[in-house]
This record gives structure tokens, sequence and C-alpha cells, in this order.
């Protein structure tokens, strides 16, 4: 077994969950591989071994088994960004609040390995989206895709902007909102959800646009076909706006087009017998739950 471990909130409690995982490794003669920040601190603090480092550019491949994520839903989304394309399955361990993707409880993180050794466990494959990047957008790079969402929004103004959208080329309406957010089935639970938009399986086939504080009042989210072209452009009383790719920023002109479609590659997340989405947002989101029971 060959396991990557990342982590980017350095806390005492997260090593010591962490140093319960490398036990566990240990029992399996796994090789183990540690994100050269994180190993860096854990160095100074808890491991008394040497493992190999990698960086979000070089040290991962595909012959990795499982990426091992510690810490809460955006760990996850930065996790993403050392996994790309590779098709490496990650699994999150979560240290921290709510946590739709990062649902193994820390207590129990021995059962990340003992779980999927013995092979109780799927592999769900997340979606994408991307943007039109390039010198269209140089902050992004080649970080142009999102696992959660990408979003529109206002930049140096208190006013509404207008969002412009048109669907494979046919227009479907002028959003005039904070903001408008393109969401996939993975995005559903976040950004999306706290602005009214629906929760979707993971597995679905769809993206959901849902406006951010929309003054049309009839302005309601929408799901579509994640094949769909998505081209948006912005005007509003400042010059520029904001693109944000899950946690990635960028500034845009207004006027400047942004094209959204479904990225052509996956992201595959561990999903145990034990932690479903079912479950977990019967847990979290306390669906079911009534004072009256």
């Amino acid at each position: 077994m060959k396991v990557a471990l990342f982590s980017q909130t350095y806390q005492e409690d997260t090593s010591e969950y962490v140093v319960e995982l490398l036990d566990e490794l240990h029992k399996e003669d796994a090789e183990v591989w540690i994100e050269t920040d994180f190993y860096s601190y854990l160095s100074e603090n808890r491991a008394s071994k040497t493992y190999s480092t990698f960086t979000n550019t070089e040290g991962l491949d595909e012959s990795f088994d499982m990426f091992v994520s510690f810490g809460g839903d955006g760990t996850i989304l930065r996790a993403t960004t050392f996994v790309r394309d590779l098709g490496i399955p990650i699994v999150g361990v979560n240290t921290g609040r709510l946590g739709f993707l990062s649902t193994f409880n820390k207590e129990e993180v021995r059962k990340v390995v003992q779980e999927f050794k013995s092979g109780r466990y799927s592999i769900i494959e997340r979606s994408l989206v991307e943007v039109n990047s390039g010198s269209e957008f140089p902050e992004l790079n080649d970080l142009n895709f999102a696992l959660n969402e990408v979003a529109v929004s206002r930049k140096d103004t208190t006013s509404m902007i207008t969002i412009e959208t048109h669907l494979d080329g046919e227009y479907l309406t002028s959003y005039w909102a904070d903001g408008l957010i393109v969401s996939t089935p993975t995005g559903s639970t976040g950004y999306s959800l706290s602005c009214g938009g629906p929760v979707i399986v993971p597995t679905a086939k769809s993206l959901v646009l849902t406006p951010i504080a929309p003054h049309n009042l009839n302005a309601r989210p929408l799901v579509i076909s994640d094949e769909t072209l998505i081209r948006l452009k912005v005007s509003g009383r400042e010059e520029n706006h904001l693109i944000s790719l899950d946690s990635r920023l960028a500034s845009v002109p207004n006027g400047k087009e942004i094209n959204i479609r479904k990225a052509d590659f996956v992201i595959k997340m561990v999903e145990y017998t034990s932690e479903s989405f079912l479950k977990t947002i019967r847990n979290k989101l306390l669906w079911g739950e009534d004072r009256r029971n």
C-alpha cells in the first residue's frame, strides 16, 4: 500500500491522530509519503521516522493507493490541487467542524486503513468545473478547475452586479445580484446551499446555477446538465469583479467573457461503507430531526 498524507492546519490534536494513522500504516508495511510543509511540522513535533515527501508539483504519481487529508472540507479542496488528474483516491479525516467531504471522524482514524484493506469502501468519481484560463486569467495558471464551485461576485462596491448568462449559446437571463455560483454536485452542500441551492447527490450529472442575494426576487437556483457550456459576462459600477474557484481568486475586468464547463477529469473520493453520503447529510443537516420525536 502506498499512501500520501496532507494537512494545512498544524495543530497538536491533529498530529496526535496523524501518529495513530502512521502507526496503523506501519503495521501494514505501507509506503508513506508526507507533504513537505506538513512533514516539517511533524518532524519538529511528532514524527520519529524518516519519510519521503511530495509537493504540489513533484512526488505524486498514479502508483499511490490513497491520499489522506487531515482537516476540514477546505483541506480537501486544497488536496485536489495536489492530486489533479492523477486519479489518486482521496479520503478526508475530519478535524474541523461540519465536514461534508472530510467525513471520517478523527477518533476512528485507524479504521481508515483497516476498512481500506478489508475492501469496505467504494470509489465515487466527483466531477469538476473549469474556466477558460491561460492569458485570460493568469492568476489561475494551470489551476483553472474547481471541485465545489466557480463563483463570480462584486469586488470593490456594495452595489449589485449584473451577470449576463448564456447556456450553450442561448441567452438565459441577466441576474441582478451580489454574484452567481456555478456549483458541482459536490459543491451543492457548500456555498450554493447557503444561498438557497438544492442538495445534489455526488453522482448526478448536473450543475446548479445559484444567484447570490438576487435583487430580481423571482430568480431561483437552476439545475442544468453538466454537459452545458456556460458563458457569463458581468457589468456593474466598478471596473472589475471577482471570480473564485473554490478558494482561489482572480480579478476580472467587467465585460470579459467567462466560459465555464465540466472538466475533462474527475476526482476520486473514497467512500467507506460506514460513512456514506446519505448518512452524512442525514447527520450533518439533521434531516428527520424533530423535537416531537
